[in-house]
């Protein structure tokens, strides 16, 4: 099972994060004397050396045994940021090889990502939510999407009943929280208010997972790891306290602006586009969905209505074909190379049944189809891959960070819901085309509603508005409900987001990652684009277009920017010199 095995690589350097962190410590000395020679020549090896160094400095070191965001340590990032840029700019990249060059723009991407982070997002002074330790959920991505600290507590990763190795490792795990959240109390003075509303709820789902923990240990007989737990709870319970008393104080806007935007979508995230750019193609393509959507319903117009899955029975077998025919299509249809890993990194996350009144935007569609969703699922497809087929370059075989790989990931996983729709997968499934349609209706909506917030334009809550009614069929407004009533995306009556609220969660995400909410159709438009030059070359060239040919290359390339994609595959430079110049 992939969320077992696809991970894997992923999960030992989760465990073994203490180890970097100390390494990180002893880091801490004058990254300049680390440099080469400046009059010698940098080869690709030294720039694989500077890569490590590099991750090794973005690790921060322990202060009372936990992760250190404290301004002193914050002012040696930027002294070290500086160092990098320099020892970045003594490599002479033009002779190298496409794939080396790539890797040297992921360097530098990373270390324009700490850059953002230090001058304009600073999650660890703005972002409550930033300090959350426990995670009970797999990420479909290769890393936890928006900002997260560096000693995380992935509850998933664990196997109960726990041997005695994985209960030393929870305790160590556990015993990060209580000094950090300390920390965290010195750290926050940022006046982001709906960042503050929105994080508490955070913590407050962090208390809730630490209480379901203690019940699943409660015939673990060791004191010291029950010990560790109560210090976790009764610190993340007086966290929230100090947030709420806080709350008030609160009052700033939440998003880091238009030119900021623009600069971390291209000089972070490698998108040659702008804030501007993104704005008026999410709009197209929010047009383009629901136009499309009435003239599917028209020319359906005579077929039955779908019928959704009505009890566990139900959804499993529904499920299990859909699955069974969607790994067929691929395969007969020559759309990917199907590797023996493929099919049960899909099932493995086939879903389960939810009662009517308790299904969000996704299951509602999933229970009436969930073949489009799980054309989404490529994620499972790139973790696994990840793990069987690591990529060459030591660059590409572990998560990008600072959420560097988001246009690839989002953008094909989105992108693939409608090539294989007009591919003909739904061909004897008429209605589920529609649920594509609406899919994409749904991220264009709540891709200008975040395009908005980060412009504050709208408030958190605004945006969600937004996103909720331009959502067809009024799939979103169960959550819309709430909001409309008084309560802003991020908090409620009790200052709790309703666990189901997929409308809030979106929106804070989207609201704490610049660019995140944009990039399924950003990503996915630069994939056609990919896929548009790419065919043009082949015909120039007298050669047939072949769709498997494609995607083999295509994922070849690793989990990295789709413009730096499109340079491998096509030649095409042109949206990474953009970049370049526009940086000058």
């Amino acid at each position: 099972m992939v969320a077992s095995t696809g991970m894997s690589l992923k999960i030992v350097f989760l465990r073994n994060i203490s180890i970097a962190l100390l390494l990180a410590a002893t880091l801490l000395i004058s990254i300049s004397s680390h440099g080469a020679d400046p009059m010698q020549e940098q080869t690709y090896q030294d720039l694989v050396q500077t890569y490590t160094e590099w991750r090794q400095f973005e690790q921060p070191p322990l202060r009372d045994g936990a992760p250190d965001y404290t301004p002193r340590r914050m002012q040696q990032v930027r002294t070290g940021i500086a160092d990098f840029r320099q020892r970045l700019a003594r490599f002479a990249i033009d002779a190298w090889p496409v794939e080396q060059q790539i890797d040297w723009h992921l360097l530098r991407a990373e270390i324009n990502g700490l850059d953002f982070h230090a001058r304009v997002l600073q999650p660890w002074y703005r972002d409550p939510a930033y300090y959350q330790t426990v995670w009970a959920d797999q990420s479909d991505t290769p890393a936890h999407e928006g900002p997260t600290h560096h000693a995380l507590l992935e509850l998933w990763t664990y196997q109960f009943p726990l041997s005695s190795d994985e209960q030393q490792c929870l305790l160590n795990d556990l015993q990060v929280i209580p000094p950090l959240l300390q920390q965290a109390r010195g750290n926050l003075t940022g006046n982001a208010r709906d960042l503050w509303l929105s994080g508490t709820y955070n913590m407050r789902q962090q208390l809730t997972d630490l209480q379901a923990l203690q019940q699943r240990l409660k015939t673990v007989s060791n004191a010291q790891l029950h010990s560790a737990l109560r210090a976790a709870m009764t610190a993340t319970s007086e966290f929230v306290d100090w947030l709420q008393q806080q709350a008030p104080t609160k009052t700033g806007p939440s998003g880091v602006g238009i030119d900021d935007y623009t600069w971390h979508l291209q000089q972070v995230w490698y998108v040659p586009m702008t804030w501007a750019d993104e704005q008026r193609l999410l709009q197209r393509e929010l047009h383009r969905a629901w136009a499309s959507l009435q003239l599917e319903q028209h020319r359906n117009r005579k077929l039955p209505q779908q019928q959704a899955a009505d009890s566990p029975a139900s959804y499993a077998r529904l499920a299990d074909k859909s699955a069974a025919r969607l790994m067929e299509f691929l395969h007969e249809q020559d759309i990917l190379k199907v590797e023996p890993w493929m099919e049960p990194a899909l099932r493995a996350h086939l879903g389960e049944y939810v009662a009517p009144d308790q299904r969000n935007f996704f299951s509602i569609g999933a229970h009436l189809d969930p073949t489009p969703l799980f054309t989404h699922f490529y994620h499972w497809f790139d973790l696994a891959r990840m793990h069987e087929q690591p990529h060459s370059s030591p660059l590409r075989q572990q998560p990008l960070l600072f959420n560097i790989f988001t246009s690839r990931a989002e953008g094909m996983a989105t992108g693939f819901e409608e090539l294989t729709m007009h591919a003909g997968l739904h061909d004897e499934h008429q209605r589920s085309r529609e649920i594509v349609w609406i899919l994409l209706a749904q991220r264009a909506a709540r891709g200008l509603g975040s395009l908005a917030a980060h412009a504050n334009q709208k408030t958190m809550t605004e945006a969600a508005q937004f996103h909720a009614r331009w959502t067809p069929r009024r799939w979103m407004h169960r959550d819309l409900a709430q909001i409309d009533a008084g309560t802003p995306a991020g908090e409620e009556a009790g200052g709790a987001i309703d666990h189901l609220n997929l409308l809030a969660f979106e929106q804070q995400l989207y609201l704490r990652q610049p660019g995140y909410g944009s990039s399924y159709i950003t990503g996915k438009y630069q994939l056609d684009q990919m896929i548009s030059l790419y065919a043009k070359q082949k015909m120039d060239a007298d050669q047939t277009f072949e769709l498997s040919e494609f995607f083999h290359q295509f994922n070849d390339a690793g989990l990295i920017p789709m413009s730096l994609i499109h340079w491998l595959l096509t030649g095409d430079s042109s949206g990474v010199d953009h970049i370049m110049q526009v940086a000058d």
